[in-house]
């Protein structure tokens, strides 16, 4: 029996998606706990992920074992049978699931998914004896500081810029107490961008809801005489603060790394960059990939100040959620991160990036650009995959690798696992 499995959940985020990805990719046996969608099953969304990924990296990835479930329900809402195969198969998680709403809403988030998914992750785990947990949190948990947050630093209650903080904070609190946990590794990340390389990401929060409202006011603003386009918008800042900014590639790569490590357990991981990017270079490099000018910064904040456009107008009233994260940004502590991942740095997120970024949304239509359908035979083949994953004799195995390899010259696809 195969009992070396690691449980991910939020494996249908980004992040999530990166390190079902690259654990896959490393040979790491994976179950994931997916939540099935109102036109998707839990199969459903993983083989479109993984299709994804193999059309990107030109070659064929293992399936994972897939476990329907609702991080909101107990025991992370998987039956009895399933229950069962996580305590005889799971001897790690890594817990990836969060929600990224701000502010708490009508149905109980962020709360409910990072405070109560905690607790029916903990429930599980000392259920089918987990010792071995990787959570991600958020280097936010930091909440209003401008001082230098230390990895290892105990954290307190202090103020927060919102719920979702405060919600993380609570959520690492429940973590570091649960008594039956051996081994717990944390991993802090800062704000969360998309791939360094390609510019991919399926979420436009953060930074990418920034670069979108440019796009939009930018490329509906005609060019003067000059070829040029002016876009009047003021900021109340200097333009060269700090913004800690990561691209998800880089720490779901750091996050493997780390957990492939049996040395690196059992610390706490701030995912920061060691040069982090500012308003100025974001708005420059904008200036150049749309051909535009007029942003001003005012060097400090002001109250009651007039929109100095419409454009300016426009710009801050749908930024309002992010305003909380312009008045400060602490720098983290980089230590432990430097001691054991000292050889994966943080790519620098320069124009160049930025670029790829506008551009990938751009494509992308900013998230409404609808996905490749995932072909029928897919599902079929991911079945005889997860047969193969869950048999337990090798004579089953070679009948059932038999059936895939009927099924896969059927379908012309030549591709040995």
């Amino acid at each position: 029996m195969n009992s070396d499995y690691v449980l991910l959940t939020g494996s249908t985020g980004l992040l999530g998606r990166y390190l079902l990805r690259d654990l896959l990719l490393r040979e790491k046996r994976v179950a994931v706990i997916v939540r099935p969608s109102r036109r998707h099953s839990a199969r459903q969304r993983i083989e479109e992920i993984l299709q994804h990924w193999e059309k990107e990296l030109d070659c064929p990835l293992p399936r994972p074992v897939v476990l329907p479930g609702d991080i909101c329900e107990p025991f992370l809402g998987l039956d009895e049978s399933d229950r069962f195969w996580v305590a005889n198969h799971c001897t790690s998680i890594v817990h990836s699931a969060a929600s990224l709403t701000f502010h708490a809403d009508s149905t109980g988030e962020p709360e409910r998914s990072n405070v109560g998914g905690v607790k029916h992750m903990l429930q599980l785990c000392e259920e089918a004896r987990i010792s071995e947990v990787h959570y991600i949190s958020t280097a936010y948990v930091a909440g209003l500081t401008e001082d230098v947050v230390y990895e290892d630093e105990p954290r307190n209650e202090q103020d927060f810029r919102n719920d979702y903080e405060r919600s993380k904070f609570q959520a690492e609190l429940l973590v570091r107490s649960a008594d039956f946990i051996g081994d717990l590794t944390v991993y802090r990340p800062a704000v969360i961008a998309g791939d360094s390389k390609t510019g991919y990401t399926n979420t436009y929060h953060g930074l990418y809801m920034y670069l979108k409202l440019m796009s939009v006011l930018v490329r509906n603003t005609e060019p003067g005489p000059d070829g040029v386009r002016f876009t009047p918008v003021q900021f109340d800042m200097t333009g060269d603060e700090a913004r800690n900014i990561v691209a998800v590639d880089w720490v779901s790569a750091v996050i493997c790394d780390l957990y492939m490590n049996p040395a690196a357990h059992g610390r706490t991981y701030h995912l920061a960059p060691e040069e982090p990017v500012t308003p100025r270079q974001i708005i420059e490099a904008g200036y150049r990939y749309y051909n535009s000018r007029g942003v001003t910064f005012s060097g400090k904040p002001t109250s009651g100040r007039a929109p100095i456009s419409e454009i300016d107008h426009n710009t801050h009233s749908n930024i309002g959620m992010y305003k909380e994260y312009e008045v400060c940004d602490p720098r983290f502590d980089l230590t432990n991160l430097k001691s054991f991942a000292g050889h994966l740095p943080c790519p620098v997120m320069d124009e160049a990036m930025l670029h790829e970024f506008l551009k990938y949304g751009e494509n992308d239509r900013w998230g409404k650009r609808k996905p490749a359908l995932v072909p029928e035979f897919a599902y079929i083949e991911d079945h005889l995959v997860s047969q193969v994953t869950n048999v337990a004799s090798p004579e089953q195995t070679a009948t059932v690798n038999a059936r895939l390899g009927r099924w896969r010259r059927r379908l012309g696809l030549g591709i040995s696992w």
